[in-house]
């Protein structure tokens, strides 16, 4: 029996996005499903995605929440989704081509050729691998990975990236406890799990493109979560078995 794949992508006002990044995923990954999980978006967004499953029946898939409850929330519910349904390989990526979806054979291939729990799209596994960033939102991004290794001891590059693969089993153990975080700092929380429990990691070097369409959702609020979340996160940690 084939193994199950899907790519799950929360969508808070993506219209302009999120046609295109459907046509895209179902192009590079033709035997996959995909499940966009919907907040509520008052721009329209899934009109678009209910046009679209008539074209993609039984591979295209969407949940609607009453609102935007945060990013965290949204995967975890996707995850959840994916969990119940006996996927083997379960994708998140952002709408917004932040994330191309032609990386997503690359991050399947290290979990179900390399026989990892998790893959990374890493934006600094090599480098620097950021376009159309300003420089000082580049510089924020890559000392804040640093920050993180520093705090909680990972030595994963990119401990805020959000595209990545992963095994179900690899991640029923991430999520056999609640998630604290809801914000960007669950991607952190992720991968700190995922290093605590002796998953097998890796890293795979992508190249992150800006959004042209729509705009961020990236607000002091989220970035003050991450950055005393983390101290509290590794803290916790101490009082936890890891097993």
């Amino acid at each position: 029996m084939p193994e199950k794949k899907i790519v799950i992508i929360p969508t808070y006002n993506e219209r302009e996005n999120i046609g295109p990044m459907i046509r895209k995923v179902m192009a590079v990954l033709p035997d996959s499903h995909l499940l966009i999980v919907e907040d509520n978006s008052p721009d329209g967004t899934a009109e678009v995605v209910r046009t679209l499953m008539g074209e993609y029946p039984g591979r295209l898939f969407m949940e609607e929440r009453a609102g935007k409850q945060g990013l965290g929330t949204a995967y975890v519910f996707g995850f959840e989704w994916a969990i119940a349904r006996q996927y083997d390989y379960i994708f998140e990526m952002d709408a917004d081509f932040s994330h191309n979806p032609k990386s997503l054979p690359s991050l399947l291939r290290a979990c179900q050729e390399e026989g990892n729990d998790v893959a990374i799209g890493s934006r600094y596994i090599n480098g620097v691998n950021v376009v159309n960033w300003p420089m000082g939102r580049v510089l924020m991004s890559y000392y804040a990975s640093a920050y993180v290794r520093f705090i909680t001891g990972m030595e994963i590059r990119d401990t805020t990236a959000g595209f990545k693969c992963y095994r179900r089993a690899g991640l029923e153990k991430i999520l056999q406890r609640p998630m604290k975080f809801v914000g960007y700092a669950f991607q952190i929380e992720m991968k700190f799990r995922a290093w605590k429990y002796g998953l097998k990691i890796k890293e795979v070097p992508i190249i992150f493109r800006d959004r042209t369409l729509g705009e961020s959702k990236m607000s002091r609020k989220i970035f003050r979560e991450a950055v005393f979340g983390v101290i509290q996160m590794r803290m916790d940690s101490w009082f936890r078995k890891w097993e």
